[in-house]
């Protein structure tokens, strides 16, 4: 089989080391050589490069990180705090309301009555206290009665007031704005009120935005409405208990979804009860997103990273600028205007990132040298790089033999005992003296 059938058979960029060692004998001289077929054209080799880098001011900051997961700052069950029959529902599922925005409304038939009795209570009782009062003969039974018929006004007003927000009430109004995402009655549902809270908002910010609303329907056991806010977000945030003591209220967090969204929050309340999840114990960390940013969805996972550290125009230079010697001592290479270096000691303070602090030995503007290693590129199957050579001719294992030289696929001729470039795979190799 001549050379070029052989390499033909094999795929230029999948040439493999041949597995054994070809014996041969030219002209009395004897080659031992293991073949090594590179995987690509020629590698490139590894490199270093000097550049000279200004020392400047950074801004440092240390961070608690953690995953939670975003939720509305509202989620409100909102439900008629009187009893009736529903008259008129207002919103449909998907509709956006404003606070205030009627939502449904009950027949006011009995309210309104109760209300007016209420009313009569309270002018009967007045009118008791007016008369005592001016029968009032400055005696100790006259002022008893007009005690006793004080307090009876001030419960029938109480009373009152109460059948008169009853009156009110029999319109469900939403108290805040936000998505309805649940209507739960229709015209002609007779209603429960009571005066039960109900929220179910995430974190301190659901807290502040709740409010007293009736629960209960004849018709379903879930909120009447539920309204969630679009504009206004929380994340709560899992923190171990050796980071959780860092972490304060009206920290700066930085957050981002999956799909690399970035927005900004502040620590609004640290959970005092620990869960433990695989043995570990954390907190719960509630974040208050900042601003209304788009795009954000609820149940979706958040990376938050938590500043508790922060300090502005802190002296660095890169990490590879500095050298350890063994006795501890730090050094960089200063470069001055002429390209003149000079190794200089410097105290060396924390470092972030890919940055050091330094904390005495440089100023500002100063510039140090940093070596760069830059790997080589090649992918053979060779060692490190570097180059081998074909043998001049002889015998692959299978029997195949061809002559020193040839030409491979790709139109390219090489001579018997040619260079050929190290691929950065296992094979070894030998320099051909037939």
């Amino acid at each position: 089989m001549k050379i070029v059938q052989f390499f033909k058979r094999v795929r230029l960029r999948t040439w493999i080391i041949v597995g054994a060692a070809a014996v041969i004998v030219v002209g009395g001289g004897t080659t031992w050589a293991v073949l090594a077929l590179t995987a690509g054209s020629a590698s490139a080799q590894s490199t270093t490069t000097s550049m000279s880098v200004a020392a400047s001011l950074e801004t440092m900051q240390k961070t608690v990180d953690g995953t939670g997961t975003l939720a509305p700052a509202v989620n409100k069950s909102v439900d008629f705090a009187v009893s009736g029959t529903v008259t008129a529902v207002n919103v449909t599922a998907g509709q956006t309301v404003a606070a205030g925005d009627t939502l449904a409304t009950v027949d006011t038939l009995t309210v309104q009555a109760e209300a007016l009795s209420a009313q009569a209570t309270l002018a009967t009782a007045e009118a008791k206290l007016a008369s005592a009062e001016a029968a009032d003969d400055g005696s100790t039974a006259s002022a008893t009665t007009i005690a006793a018929d004080e307090a009876a006004v001030a419960v029938a007003q109480a009373a009152a007031d109460k059948a008169a927000a009853a009156v009110a009430d029999a319109t469900l109004t939403a108290p805040v704005a936000g998505l309805v995402t649940a209507v739960n009655l229709s015209v002609g549902d007779t209603v429960t009120g009571s005066s039960s809270s109900s929220d179910g908002g995430s974190g301190a910010a659901a807290g502040a935005a709740g409010s007293s609303s009736a629960s209960g329907s004849s018709s379903s056991s879930s909120a009447q409405f539920t309204i969630v806010s679009t504009d206004a977000w929380t994340v709560s945030v899992s923190v171990g208990e050796t980071d959780v003591s860092k972490v304060k209220v009206g920290n700066q967090v930085t957050l981002s979804t999956t799909d690399n969204t970035s927005f900004f929050g502040t620590v609004s309340e640290i959970g005092l009860l620990p869960s433990t999840s695989s043995g570990a114990a954390s907190y719960p960390v509630t974040v208050t997103v900042t601003g209304s940013p788009t795009g954000l969805h609820d149940g979706v996972s958040v990376t938050a990273s938590v500043v508790y550290e922060k300090r502005t125009d802190v002296l660095t230079v890169p990490s590879a600028a500095v050298t350890t010697a063994s006795d501890g001592t730090k050094t960089v290479t200063k470069v001055d205007s002429s390209g003149n270096q000079t190794t200089t000691t410097v105290t060396v303070g924390e470092t972030s990132g890919t940055l050091t602090e330094i904390t005495a030995g440089l100023a500002e503007g100063d510039l140090v040298s940093v070596t760069v290693f830059t790997p080589g590129s090649g992918n053979g199957g060779g060692g490190q790089g570097g180059t081998g050579q074909f043998p001049g001719g002889g015998t692959l294992p299978d029997g195949t033999t061809f002559p020193g030289g040839g030409t491979l696929p790709d139109g390219t001729t090489f001579p018997g005992g040619g260079t050929f470039p190290g691929g950065t795979g296992t094979g070894t190799t030998r320099t051909n003296r037939g």
